[in-house]
């Protein structure tokens, strides 16, 4: 029994966090003693790439860096392909009278560019490609924004006034400071510390369970939002078969001999492709609907993609570690593997 729960205690910390977060969602929402607007937004995020950037070999960061495929692809795809699929399934949906308001935010959901820390410790916790992950997260978020503004006056027609400054300082404190001072502790003084004796994967996956409860505390702490349970539910299923599809895509095209991607490549970019920033998306979305009186209704795509992302990944690294570790000759696939 021991030796189980020892093999499966992240994914009982993921049940366990989301049953505190429901019990007392106070404590982990924005304005609640747990404080996330700066534990979770800055702290967290520093701690994910200060522990990639001494955990990591400075050569594995530099080869990162000269996999233009990958990096080609995961742009490619969360800045062209998403949208253009979304903007595919919102033609679809609105012949079907579906929400326009939620249609709206589907729009803006697929603009955005990806998170710099889910995708990052989903890759580390599976024992992926972390480096194509750290390099593409960071470089997504930075040219998100520029690129998703012009995503969102093309494809929703409104203009979006992005703090450009503000966001820039934010991901170099929080992204590349800490990996830089990693990776100077990693150069200088490893003859000093015993890195290796530092369990990094389980430090990783604390954070991921942190970054778990504070999201779904702020999930259960919303008010109640302008929308008939029906529509609400459906866009739940719709959120989840989007993620799952856009998965599984993700995973059979990088993982065929087209592209000719390693599986520790094809690990990083399932999660690196398929997740989006609420951090950027929010700011965004109130920016545009400022003053409109559904933006409540606006904002639910994100709000639900945003948890249902980090609560998937997190349900998945058994299966999909299981599925890297077994090989090229392993005929098996993903989703042969039970989480």
């Amino acid at each position: 029994m021991l030796s189980v729960l020892k093999k499966n205690w992240f994914l009982i910390g993921i049940i366990v966090v989301i049953s505190l977060a429901k019990f007392a969602p106070e404590i982990g929402s924005k304005g609640g003693v747990l404080m996330p607007e700066i534990t979770v937004k800055y702290i967290a995020v520093f701690i994910i790439f200060f522990n990639s950037g001494i955990s990591l070999k400075s050569e594995d960061l530099g080869r990162a860096l000269l996999q233009v495929k990958v990096h080609v692809f995961i742009q490619g795809f969360t800045f062209i392909l998403f949208p253009v699929i979304i903007f595919a399934l919102v033609g679809f949906l609105s012949i079907a009278e579906f929400n326009q308001q939620v249609l709206e935010g589907l729009k803006i959901l697929s603009c955005l560019p990806p998170p710099v820390s889910s995708a990052v410790i989903l890759t580390k916790a599976v024992g992926g490609n972390e480096a194509a992950a750290i390099f593409n997260s960071a470089f997504g978020s930075f040219l998100g924004i520029a690129v998703t503004p012009t995503l969102i006056l093309a494809l929703v027609g409104s203009k979006a006034a992005v703090p450009v400054a503000s966001i820039f300082l934010q991901l170099t404190a929080t992204v590349v400071l800490p990996l830089i001072i990693g990776q100077w502790i990693r150069r200088y003084l490893a003859n000093f510390i015993n890195l290796k004796s530092v369990p990094w994967g389980q430090i990783g996956s604390g954070v991921l369970l942190l970054i778990i409860y504070a999201t779904f505390c702020d999930t259960f702490s919303q008010e109640s939002i302008d929308v008939d349970p029906s529509s609400f539910f459906i866009t739940v299923i719709l959120i989840i078969c989007i993620q799952l599809c856009l998965l599984y895509s993700v995973f059979t095209f990088s993982s065929s001999r087209l592209f000719h991607f390693s599986r520790s490549d094809t690990v990083a970019l399932m999660f690196c492709c398929t997740h989006k920033s609420l951090t950027l998306g929010i700011p965004i979305i109130k920016i545009i609907f400022a003053d409109s009186a559904s933006l409540s209704l606006i904002t639910i795509p994100l709000l639900v993609y945003h948890p249902t992302q980090i609560l998937l990944g997190g349900l998945l690294v058994p299966s999909v570690r299981s599925w890297m570790l077994s090989g090229p000759r392993s005929g098996r696939g993903l989703f042969s593997y039970s989480v």
